[in-house]
């Protein structure tokens, strides 16, 4: 059961032009505007390319959230409750849903990166960078599943959109935390994102993910993933 309503969430989901262009097409325009405007470091366009991709991902997983809160305001969430599925098999599936959207983002700048600015990596590289930012990605689903649990859709937008940038800017996907103060590069290594990141730059490197990054990035998935459980339950009272 959980295999078909992922596999109809995925269709849903991909069907949508708006989703596609701003979680695949502007990561990638932004990807080659930041790497084309006087510069021609290899370094920075590796680095570049792995924020981006990190950023499209994060995109497409806090997306996910804004179409549940659509749901509930067109009734689906109350269909889903009167079929054999529990909460946890909903909040599963929906999650397994954006562990398949978020693959176009991070494909998408990757091959901007190889075939546009020329980035050169063995190719086990490339396929378990891609595979390391997918599996990483999962907190982000959970934390946008958990904001369209709990908010309307015009309130989902508007977190979701605040969460992203947030996010994507002080875990350092824009830009490189050593341009950043020391504060803020401290706060900066404690954020999800930023340790995410970190994933796919250590084997772009050819090295393995520090203790502390995987230890980071569990604890935030194990947070968001009680965030979205609550969440649900909670719109089940409501919805």
């Amino acid at each position: 059961m959980i295999t078909a309503y992922v596999r109809l969430e995925v269709r849903r989901t991909l069907r949508d032009t708006g989703f596609v262009i701003s979680t695949v097409g502007v990561p990638v325009m932004m990807y080659l505007l930041f790497t084309n405007l006087g510069t021609d470091d290899d370094t920075f366009k590796k680095a570049a390319m792995i924020g981006m991709a990190a950023y499209g991902a994060l995109g497409a997983a806090l997306s996910l959230g804004t179409g549940v809160a659509e749901d509930k305001s067109t009734g689906w969430l109350r269909q889903l409750r009167i079929t054999p599925m529990t909460p946890r098999q909903v909040v599963t599936g929906r999650a397994l849903t954006g562990s398949v959207v978020v693959l176009p983002g991070i494909l998408g700048v990757l091959l901007a990166g190889g075939l546009a600015n020329g980035v050169r990596m063995e190719p086990w590289q490339w396929a378990v960078t891609a595979l390391t930012l997918w599996l990483g990605s999962l907190p982000f689903t959970l934390l946008g599943l958990g904001n369209g649990y709990r908010f309307s859709a015009q309130t989902t937008g508007t977190v979701n959109l605040a969460v992203n940038l947030g996010l994507a800017v002080v875990g350092g996907l824009w830009f490189p935390v050593t341009l950043f103060p020391g504060w803020l590069r401290s706060l900066s290594e404690l954020t999800p994102t930023n340790r995410f990141a970190e994933l796919g730059v250590s084997v772009a490197d050819g090295t393995l993910p520090g203790v502390t990054t995987l230890t980071l990035l569990a604890g935030w998935a194990l947070l968001f993933g009680a965030y979205a459980a609550a969440s649900y339950r909670r719109s089940a009272r409501t919805v």
